[in-house]
């Protein structure tokens, strides 16, 4: 079975850098993301790691586990709150103590997700793919966005309801090093209209137990200690089956492909009913093969729906999304939205 936590009103929210820190001239978001957890109740706790940037890492991959370690032990804590992704989180796997790690929630996403995945498929506990802390230091964050709250305090046994958003963002906004938002600047600039899309076209519904990341990143965990999605499987979700979510942050199309075909192989997508895939910066055509081919393909060989540009990764606004949770999805070509059902069961 799965394991959910519980975010308590008034908690400490642990606030690391296990993959990227934030650099000097970014410190007034990152001090203004803190002060919005604060006004809006929370006690902050924050590590040394946040502060500093070297080498594509916030610190030596020792460091970062210990500190990581410390949050996830520590009985105060309710949230571990990372302020972003990065690139190398996957050091700091073999220093983390996973059967240590107390029932909390972790949020966030991009290389996040690393961590994500490691801790559900590992010890049976849910984790929280969805916005990281600078994503949330909007005095009003938009709906989708906002869900992050209303997912992390609804209990063991609960439901969360959410939709797809109705609008998205094209292009990060442009700020000036050193310049600091001022409280009624929104975090995203959300202009395109938001159109779910499926392969086969119709409607859809589908349901399976949730498993989220970045294929850039969790494609890593593959024949490592971390990735055994079989084991999980069997030991957490016997005989259930796996509803993938996943994002595509830099690859090309080919990378894309050869990446799931990858963890094809590798098993993961045994007892699979379908797939999710978020909308994506990158999936530059090779040779005229497109996003939406690699999508089809996939379809094809295992015979599973596939919808995407779904409100995930990193064109915000995402989804809130639960490893480890029942989900159940329901799409309307028409309207090319979506109606997403999480059970904590």
């Amino acid at each position: 079975m799965i394991r959910y936590p519980f975010l308590k009103e008034g908690t400490t929210i642990g606030v690391t850098a296990p993959s990227s820190g934030v650099e000097p001239d970014m410190h007034g978001l990152l001090k203004q993301a803190i002060r919005r957890m604060e006004e809006d109740g929370f006690a902050v706790s924050t590590g040394d790691t946040v502060w500093t940037q070297h080498k594509a890492k916030s610190a030596p991959a020792g460091l970062r586990g210990e500190e990581l370690n410390r949050m996830l032990q520590d009985d105060r804590i309710g949230l571990v709150l990372p302020p972003w992704g990065g690139e190398l989180l996957v050091e700091v796997l073999e220093h983390l103590d996973f059967e240590r790690i107390g029932d909390k929630w972790i949020l966030g996403y991009s290389d996040i997700s690393v961590l994500l995945l490691a801790v559900t498929l590992k010890t049976g506990l849910a984790t929280a793919h969805g916005s990281n802390l600078l994503d949330l230091r909007a005095g009003t964050p938009d709906a989708t966005t906002a869900k992050w709250r209303e997912a992390l305090t609804t209990p063991a046994g609960g439901a969360v309801e959410q939709r797809s958003s109705e609008s998205y963002q094209l292009e990060w906004k442009n700020r000036l090093p050193g310049e600091e938002e001022t409280e009624d600047d929104s975090v995203f600039n959300l202009t395109e209209p938001t159109v779910w899309k499926s392969v086969s076209g119709g409607d859809v519904g589908f349901n399976g137990r949730l498993l989220v990341g970045c294929i850039d990143v969790i494609r890593h965990l593959i024949g490592t200690p971390y990735g055994d999605v079989q084991a999980f499987r069997e030991t957490h979700l016997p005989g259930e089956p796996v509803l993938w979510v996943l994002e595509n942050c830099e690859l090309n199309t080919a990378d894309l492909r050869r990446s799931l075909v990858q963890m094809k192989l590798a098993g993961w997508f045994d007892n699979c009913s379908g797939f999710l895939f978020g909308r994506s910066p990158a999936n530059s055509p090779v040779g005229g093969y497109t996003a939406v081919d690699v999508y089809r393909d996939l379809a094809d060989e295992l015979g599973v729906p596939v919808l995407y540009d779904i409100d995930c990764g990193h064109m915000p606004p995402q989804l809130t999304l639960i490893n480890g949770a029942l989900a159940q999805v329901e799409f309307s070509e028409e309207k090319g939205t979506a109606h997403l059902i999480q059970v904590f069961k």
